[in-house]
């Protein structure tokens, strides 16, 4: 996107691109997404950010539900399930990089490596709820700035107006904020997130799977920040263990085929109301409503960002170079790096020694091929995906075809 948006179209500048980027960070949800919305946004007003946030959902939310079918259908094939044996090392590495990835940029002194070993303690080892752990990052970050601002100053934008840019740094007349637009703002997008889930309560009852699935993703929408690496976590918890929608090795496999797709990665989720309820669809078919499970996620995990985008935005407009908000930034996204490392830890442990069955070291040397390659050589995500899952056909093909002979 920056290459894209900064570099080659020259539609924002530099330091409005990574304002946005920083805010768009702090929100809980998707931050691709919303800064997609937010450049629309500042180019062309709302229908800008509508159009901007729609289309960059869009397109992976008919590939996903597609390759979502295939998985409930064809997944318990031996064929199929030794495609996902190959992809979930695989995923692991993709994990564990952006772990690195994440950290490089973050945890840039002793500070920030306390937050980040804090945080990854108190999810790990003592089941602390993810909002608590990023709320009290924003926290230390906010107190921390007056104490040592030095440590707290480490997500940055950067400056640079290149000439014939779109949007330079000076003020945009429609972003200037106002109380009228905040309150028809806050009125259409509440009336518009909410109507399904009332509905689908009212008609299917208020314990019903889709009912269940549109108050915990509306409720994960508001208190998971960080991206998805760092949703994950959170949602895994609940839906494997707490709403027992899914297997733990099902929430993998998801993961590899959203990884599969363009798009954000946050797009998991929709394989998770998708499967969810597959399982439990009464009183529809399965597919009905499977189908029906997968709009209510992606509506309830996707339409507030726009209304963090529209209402927020113009206030965060005039924000811009505020250090404290930076401090608050910079600690929050330490906490994510420690949290982004139990999810890669999680996944390890399923991955790796799963329950009753011996060590995976096939697995594990998937893994290890994948990271190295990644890391040393740059391999993009793509081919990494896709040489894990013929290597897993590979592995089944060579144990079952001298079968049939």
């Amino acid at each position: 996107m920056h290459a894209e948006l900064v570099k080659k179209k020259m539609w924002i500048s530099e330091a409005r691109f990574f304002h946005a980027l920083n805010y768009c960070m702090m929100l809980p949800g998707p931050e691709a997404q919303q800064l997609a919305t937010y450049v629309g946004w500042l180019l062309h007003r709302t229908w800008g950010g509508i159009i901007a946030g729609t289309l960059f959902v869009l397109p992976s939310a008919f590939i996903l539900w597609l390759l979502s079918f295939v998985y409930v259908t064809y997944g318990q094939l031996a064929g199929v399930s030794a495609v996902f044996d190959g992809l979930k090392p695989a995923v692991l590495a993709i994990v564990a990089a952006a772990v690195l990835r994440i950290g490089s940029k973050t945890l840039k002194n002793e500070v920030m490596w306390a937050i980040a070993a804090l945080a990854f303690i108190a999810i790990f080892f003592l089941g602390a709820p993810f909002p608590l752990i990023v709320g009290a990052a924003a926290v230390v970050g906010l107190a921390g700035d007056r104490l040592l601002p030095g440590k707290f100053q480490v997500v940055k934008g950067h400056g640079g107006n290149p000439e014939g840019c779109v949007i330079h740094d000076e003020t945009v007349a429609h972003t200037k904020p106002s109380l009228a637009h905040a309150v028809r703002v806050c009125a259409v997008c509440l009336v518009l997130w909410w109507t399904p889930i009332l509905l689908a309560g009212a008609l299917l009852g208020w314990n019903h799977t889709l009912t269940r699935q549109g108050v915990f993703f509306s409720k994960a929408a508001m208190v998971t920040f960080g991206g998805a690496y760092a949703v994950l976590p959170y949602v895994s918890q609940q839906a494997v263990e707490h709403y027992q929608w899914l297997a733990p090795g099902q929430m993998l496999d998801g993961l590899a085929l959203a990884e599969t797709t363009p798009g954000p990665l946050i797009m998991v989720l929709q394989f998770v109301g998708f499967v969810g309820a597959w399982n439990l669809p009464a009183p529809f078919t399965p597919l009905v409503g499977a189908t029906l499970g997968a709009a209510m996620t992606t509506w309830a995990t996707f339409l507030p960002c726009f209304l963090w985008i529209f209402l927020g935005a113009p206030y965060i407009e005039r924000l811009r170079e505020n250090a404290r908000l930076t401090a608050a930034l910079s600690a929050l996204t330490a906490a994510v790096v420690g949290v982004v490392l139990n999810l890669a830890v999680w996944f390890g442990l399923q991955v790796f020694v799963p329950a009753g069955a011996p060590v995976n070291w096939w697995g594990i040397a998937i893994a290890a091929v994948a990271f190295a390659g990644m890391q040393r050589w740059k391999w993009d995500i793509i081919p990494v995906i896709a040489g894990a899952a013929l290597l897993g056909l590979l592995r089944w093909g060579a144990t079952f075809l001298p079968m049939l002979g």
